[in-house]
């Protein structure tokens, strides 16, 4: 459905970064992530090559498109938890509405099975994941001082931040693991929920006395 409040230029240029995104992703699962070139990806979309740079300035935004709709998911989590839970008690119950009701924007395990695989398949999205996750933690490390009313350079908002993401990038990594040598992705929301839990509450130990707790 179209979103009307969106002008026709708007709704344009967002349906053909989606059809952009779309296209890259069928390639990418299909061939593998270093054997597409921008190229094909322009010539199977129907734009052209300076189109898709105008939308993804490299090439590895388009396989990791939706990494600002998952920090917005994350934050918004944050900013807007109930009066007396902590920012990462939010987070630790965001990941369990995860796996309770998944999104088609973030569906687990069995629908992200290749895209994990076609990741870890390539150097160049490795090291993308890495940068993005760097990213990620100063992002959120900021977002936790901002709450806490503390400058964006608070140790303690990058000490939580940096055990947030090591927690969901560990949990995350292993009930993939799970799901790709079993098939079973009940056992691999199991493990993840399990290990969120538990790197929720060493997270919550490291930072007692502060107000990220």
């Amino acid at each position: 459905m179209k979103d009307r409040s969106l002008d026709r230029r708007t709704r344009k240029r967002l349906a053909t970064r989606q059809l952009i995104s779309d296209v890259a992703t069928r390639l990418f699962m299909e061939r593998g992530f270093d054997r597409v070139t921008i190229d094909e990806i322009a010539d199977a979309a129907d734009v052209g090559r300076m189109t898709v740079f105008n939308h993804f300035p490299r090439k590895e935004d388009m396989f990791f498109d939706r990494e600002q709709e998952m920090r917005d998911l994350a934050f918004n989590a944050i900013r807007s938890r109930a009066p007396g839970t902590s920012p990462i008690e939010a987070l630790g119950t965001l990941a369990h509405d995860m796996v309770a009701q998944p999104s088609e924007a973030f569906p687990l395990f069995a629908e992200t099975r290749t895209f994990v695989e076609t990741a870890q398949a390539s150097e160049a999205l490795k090291a993308r994941a890495r940068q993005m996750r760097d990213d990620f933690v100063r992002a959120l490390a900021g977002v936790l001082a901002d709450e806490a009313g503390r400058p964006a350079d608070d140790p303690d908002a990058h000490l939580a931040a940096g055990l947030i993401a090591a927690t969901g990038s560990v949990a995350l990594s292993r009930a993939h693991a799970e799901a790709s040598a079993t098939g079973d992705d009940v056992a691999a929301a199991r493990i993840f929920l399990a290990m969120i839990d538990r790197g929720i509450m060493g997270t919550q130990a490291a930072l007692q006395g502060t107000p990220f707790r």
